[in-house]
């Protein structure tokens, strides 16, 4: 079920192929990226899933680590709101969560520390308990009040909490874009299934390097 179907060398060139499987999609619905009306959200980018001696390790995700560091870096330049979610559960939130993993990603638990690589200085940490990120959340407020129009979606499970709340937002209204090298999940069946669906109908498909062209004014 696990694979690395991301490495470091290999995430930039499997990206651009995974974005010529869906191009179709794209093309049918262009939306503008416009960075001032953006923010990054950057989900679950825990020691959880990217400590190699968890059980729930995601052999991919330390692929992803640096276009996120890029991605931080460049909204935090720019002074653009990045949102940092932490998922935590206690018995009294967890609710199907629990029943179906058998497992909870407690506040008590070095594990459910956000990774040390991140700069988290500049960014808010968000709590959630559920795999939508909106869900129980002042998320949609927060967006709100800095005029956010517009989502960048990055972090782990990319067919999870990254999918649940790329859909969520699309809902509220807020245009979304997926960085297919900016997030990881445990195969790339699944992978691709998500870029499939969101690229369908609720987000545009981008790389990493697409929204730091944004920024540096090369597009």
């Amino acid at each position: 079920m696990k694979e690395r179907y991301f490495s470091r060398e290999s995430i930039h060139q499997k990206s651009i192929e995974m974005l010529d499987q869906i191009k179709e999609h794209k093309q049918k619905h262009h939306i503008a990226f416009v960075p001032g009306h953006s923010a990054l959200l950057v989900l679950d980018m825990q020691k959880y899933f990217l400590s190699d001696f968890s059980h729930a390790y995601i052999p991919s995700a330390q692929a992803i680590v640096p276009g996120i560091k890029d991605l931080i870096k460049a909204y935090s330049a720019k002074g653009l709101p990045v949102i940092f979610t932490q998922h935590v559960n206690s018995p009294q939130n967890a609710g199907l969560m629990a029943k179906w993993w058998r497992d909870l990603i407690r506040e008590e638990d070095p594990l459910s520390d956000i990774i040390g690589e991140l700069n988290l200085s500049s960014g808010t940490i968000l709590k959630k308990s559920q795999y939508d990120a909106f869900y129980e959340t002042p998320l949609a407020d927060i967006l709100r009040k800095k005029e956010v129009t517009q989502v960048v979606i990055c972090g782990v499970m990319t067919n999870l909490c990254c999918e649940t709340t790329a859909r969520s937002a699309f809902v509220r209204g807020f245009e979304v874009f997926f960085p297919i090298d900016g997030t990881a999940t445990y195969n790339e069946e699944f992978h691709l299934a998500t870029l499939l669906n969101l690229s369908h109908g609720f987000a545009t498909p981008v790389l990493v390097e697409e929204i730091l062209d944004h920024f540096a004014g090369r597009r």
